[in-house]
């Protein structure tokens, strides 16, 4: 059983079907080429580090454990099935031009050497492909793909196997965050792995999941599931999570976002190239960086809206993904910088950093990928008017406006000078409505 990203035990398809055998071999490989890579970052690490102790320790309670590799992905796969005889190596199928890449490259070298690999649709609700189009391979709008999706057939979900038969193989051992990726993470990221996704799962159902249409994006009430790390390493299977949300309007809104989710990634499946290039050009000039990218990163651009966001990035490892769109937005919109930038310094602080959502999103609120109206720009004030009506979300995370009571914290600039004067904030780096006005020039310009 090859562990990539599926770091559960309950309803996890290849687990499963590794199970029947006489004899099974858990095993995660820690792919040298990804962590000489610049997507294996601190959050991350200890994200990953932290589920690969909680699969350990769920393995154990089955009678087996997770064996722990390090070095080429393709080559420690082969010798330790070559080491315990192992004739059938099973995983779930994975969609990024790596992991495409890799699991060819591993099924050829177990071919020759007399072994199977069966892969198995373990990260979506939908596999890519399932669905598509007369005479296209993929869908590249939602809306039809939505109502393709809706209808298409879901296997039923799995519970853990209660016991594993395992030979005696030398364990390896889970490492520190550190040794993967130095550097301090995020002082409040989420308690990893699948036992607190499951725990997170329950409480959200019980509290929230029925509110969801409604409150979604509400940015202070935090409604939203913070499930999507447990998604993107796989602590949580996407099927079952369907099965188990209900049939309320929330409930049916958050399924929708599952369904944005198996987009991205058929669109990620069939153009890998996605993950660096446009979807739909629209001939931008971008700015490649500048000073005002370290503000943007720091959160100091002067937009309390968009600065709230990005410190509740560094402090959490992730974001609300109402603030995700409004600090996207402003970054490419209004300052005109690349989008790849600004997807490049979430995959450096995001727990759920999934390759096609980041990039894809990202590419939606740039107006180069799926949105229908690609030259749409949102108003940072607007957006935080509607969606933190009071200031307490802009309060909560930049301490330096904590003291400006209700509304007025989002317009720092209209406050009195001696109040001004008091507060360790910037003024603000564009002139919101003049940005945007570039912004729609370049665009009639572009094409």
């Amino acid at each position: 059983m090859l562990f990539t990203r599926d770091l559960r035990v309950h309803d996890n398809p290849a687990l499963r079907a590794a199970a029947g055998a006489d004899r099974v071999v858990p095993l995660f490989v820690l792919d040298t080429g990804i962590l000489r890579s610049d997507y294996i970052a601190p959050n991350r690490a200890a994200f990953l580090t932290g589920c690969l102790d909680d699969l350990d320790r769920s393995l154990v309670e089955r009678g087996s454990g997770l064996v722990v590799r390090r070095g080429r992905f393709v080559t420690e796969v082969a010798r330790l099935a070559d080491e315990t005889g192992a004739e059938v190596v099973h995983a779930s199928a994975d969609h990024s031009g790596y992991a495409q890449r890799r699991l060819r490259e591993l099924g050829d070298r177990l071919a020759r050497d007399g072994r199977e690999l069966v892969l198995h649709d373990g990260l979506t609700v939908v596999a890519p492909g399932a669905v598509t189009p007369s005479g296209k391979t993929h869908y590249g709008v939602f809306s039809p793909y939505f109502r393709a999706w809706e209808k298409a057939e879901r296997r039923t979900p799995n519970g853990a196997p209660r016991t594993l038969t395992s030979p005696r193989v030398p364990k390896g051992r889970v490492p520190k965050a550190a040794d993967l990726a130095p550097g301090d993470p995020a002082p409040e990221l989420p308690e990893p792995g699948e036992t607190a996704a499951r725990k997170r799962l329950a409480s959200w159902l019980r509290a929230h999941v029925e509110e969801y249409d409604e409150r979604h994006d509400d940015l202070p009430g935090d409604a939203t599931s913070r499930l999507s790390a447990d998604l993107h390493f796989g602590c949580l299977s996407p099927v079952e999570l369907v099965a188990r949300v209900g049939d309320s309007p929330g409930a049916q809104a958050f399924v929708r976002q599952l369904a944005w989710r198996d987009f991205n990634l058929q669109l990620l499946a069939a153009q890998p190239a996605l993950a660096r290039e446009d979807l739909r050009p629209k001939g931008d000039r971008w700015h490649q960086g500048g000073g005002d990218f370290d503000a943007w990163r720091a959160g100091r651009t002067g937009i309390p809206i968009v600065d709230a966001g990005m410190r509740q990035l560094l402090r959490e490892g992730w974001m609300h993904n109402r603030a995700r769109m409004i600090v996207a937005s402003f970054r490419t919109k209004h300052l005109y910088v690349d989008w790849r930038l600004g997807a490049e310094h979430f995959l450096e602080h995001v727990i759920d950093g999934d390759i096609a959502n980041n990039q894809l999103n990202w590419q939606w609120v740039a107006g180069t990928g799926a949105d229908s109206r690609p030259n749409r720009v949102l108003s940072p004030l607007r957006q935080a008017q509607r969606f933190d009506p009071d200031g307490s979300y802009v309060r909560r995370y930049v301490e330096g406006l904590a003291g400006i009571d209700g509304a007025a914290v989002h317009q720092p600039w209209e406050l009195p000078e001696d109040v001004r004067d008091g507060l360790d904030y910037p003024a603000p780096l564009v002139d919101l409505a003049e940005a945007r006005e570039r912004f729609l020039a370049r665009r009639a310009n572009s094409g």
